[in-house]
Order: structure tokens, then sequence, then C-alpha cells
């Protein structure tokens, strides 16, 4: 199958204990209007998804660790032989919480990190010890053995944080580092002028670029920015020998850019099947219909795996089948997932 679902982050409530400035669906502690769902239809949701494919499941919020029953639709997951991961602020975690993530089978902890310094990140996430919470967390995973790794979202008001961020997650032996670049849904369409500008976005990948050498000791990837693997491709062409196996790796289908609808998706605290987190336009419900019909048949979906209806400069690009644009970038900015990619400076065929 060309499109398989490889990963699925799973929204099992939207309550959250913090308010950060992006979050994609609102969250705060007491949520009207979308309650959580019993733990038997989070097992009948593990058994239709598992009868069709294996992907990772990503237990995913707000805040999931405030749901008591979480590890036990964990257990249930990793009872099937599917792999399960949770997806944390990070501030919730204390011993039992590490006791419990081993006992369910959890085999990976997502936390987020939004600054190097208690100032940085509590601003963005509009909670004072919110840094110091998750520094707490990842002391607990290191002494449990538990595997993390850590995300980064980025606007203006943080940017110049990224590689005092990098060196941070790099002495704290995270499993690896994803660099978020906004897109403003949920929240973050309140902080649209933080967002930042095509001018400077593709610095922060060129030096991301730069850095990777040190990938042999920390994964690192740009998340939401689906036009770093047009850059890999462009700059491995020029700097030739050195980097032909990295360029063979991206040009063959070993990684790509955006990967909403065709490789994963979220299914969101209502049961809507949604291309990725950004995105907010759903492609059925699985309280209505089975995951294999949505994943299959839904016009979203088909839509966004049709690289030859995208328009304007996506649609005419070289690198559309390794980039493809951000369809929720494209979306929030215009109102047209088919769009080009609002933040990519690069003329087809230059």
């Amino acid at each position: 199958m060309e499109f398989e679902p490889k990963w699925i982050a799973w929204e099992i409530t939207r309550r959250c204990n913090l308010k950060c400035v992006h979050c994609r669906s609102s969250s705060e502690l007491e949520v009207q209007g979308h309650p959580d769902f019993s733990l038997d239809e989070a097992k009948r949701v593990l058994d239709d998804i598992h009868s069709y494919a294996d992907p990772v499941m990503v237990l995913s919020g707000g805040e999931p660790l405030l749901r008591k029953d979480v590890f036990d639709i964990a257990s249930y997951g990793t009872g099937l032989g599917m792999r399960m991961c949770l997806a944390t602020n990070g501030t919730l975690v204390n011993e039992e919480i590490c006791r419990n993530i081993k006992e369910s089978g959890i085999k990976m902890v997502s936390l987020s990190l939004d600054g190097s310094t208690a100032e940085v990140h509590d601003n963005f996430r509009n909670q004072p010890g919110a840094f110091d919470g998750t520094m707490n967390a990842i002391r607990l995973f290191n002494e449990h053995s538990i595997q993390f790794l850590i995300n980064s979202s980025f606007t203006k008001r943080n940017k110049e944080e990224a590689p005092k961020i990098y060196e941070l997650v790099k002495s704290l032996n995270a499993t690896a580092w994803y660099l978020f670049m906004i897109v403003p849904t949920g929240r973050g369409e309140e902080i649209m002028e933080e967002l930042i500008p095509e001018s400077e976005y593709e610095d922060i990948l060129n030096w991301h670029y730069d850095m990777e050498k040190d990938e042999d000791v920390m994964l690192v990837r740009p998340t939401c920015a689906p036009q770093y693997y047009r850059i890999v491709l462009q700059r491995s062409k020029m700097e030739g020998e050195r980097f032909k196996r990295r360029t063979l790796k991206f040009s063959t289908g070993g990684s790509k850019g955006c990967l909403a609808g065709q490789l994963i998706c979220l299914i969101d605290v209502d049961g809507n099947v949604l291309p990725c987190s950004y995105f907010p336009l759903a492609a059925g419900n699985i309280r209505e219909q089975s995951f294999k019909d949505i994943w299959e048949n839904s016009k979203l979906f088909l839509e966004l795996r049709d690289f030859k209806s995208y328009k304007d400069n996506c649609g005419r690009c070289e690198y559309v089948n390794v980039c493809g644009g951000c369809r929720a970038r494209a979306y929030a900015m215009s109102g047209d997932y088919m769009a080009q990619e609002p933040f990519c400076s690069y003329q087809p065929g230059s």
C-alpha cells in the first residue's frame, strides 16, 4: 500500500493544565463541549485500527496524564501488539507515572521544551514552573530508563533560542529533537504576528542543515517545515560527494516533507480523523465509519495524495514529491489546502 498509516496522534482528552500560546486545540483545564470518550470506546478504536494497519499510536491531548485511565488505554494497545507512545508537557510526571509508563509498555515519550531557560519556556507555556516541571520529568525518565524525545516550537519570541535549546537537548540524553515551525491553528491563530517571516524561515532550516553532522549523536528533524527536504537536495547537490549518501536517502523516499493524510493523521477527542495535528478539517469520524474506510476513501485524503493537483508554485515545483509544502499552513493562511506553501520563497526551476 503506497499510502499506509504509519503514525497516528490520538487526542484522548482536550483538557490541559497549561494554556500554551500556540496550542492547536485551545486546550485548558475545563473544556466545554468536548468530553473524554470512555475506555470501552478507546478499546473499540484500537481494535478497529489494528484490524487494518499497524501504526505507531501516540496518546496525546491536551494533557493525556489528566485521564486516570491513560495507562489502561496504553496497556490495551500494547496487548494488541501496537507500539504505544505518549505525548506530555511533563509537568505532571512523578515516580508513579514513570512506573506506569514502563508497566503499560509505552515505548517513547515526547516532551515539549520551547526555551533553554525557565524565563523563555514559561512565557511560551503561560505557566510559571513549567520549565522546572519538564526538567524534573527528564530527570525521572533518565533514572527509570524511559526513552524520550523533545519537541520545540518556534515563533519570533523564541527563534533565537534554537541553538541554545539544541545544546541543552543534547546534554539531556534525549533520543531525538524535533523543531516545529508553528502552524497558526487553534490558539495559534492569536499569534499570527509572531510567525517567523518567510525571509527568516529558510535561515533556520539552513542552520539545521549545517549542524546535522551531529545527527549520529541525536536524531534532529524539522517538523511542519517540508521545504527542508528541498533544501537538503539543493545543498547536497552543490556540496558534492560528502553528502551523496544523504541525497540518496531523501531522493528515494527515505524521508519526505508534508505527510498529512499520506502517512500520518490525528484522531481528535470527538472521533474526527484529521490529516495532521494542525489541519482542522475532518476526513471522517471513527464513530460513524471504520478507520480503513476513512483512510482509503475520504475525499480530503485522496486530494492530499494527488500531488499533480497542487496549485501555483507547489504544483509547478520539481521538488513536490519530496516536499509538497505544508498543507495545513496553506489552509490556515489562504483557506485552500491545495494552495502553495505560503512560507516558501523558492521559485520552481530556478
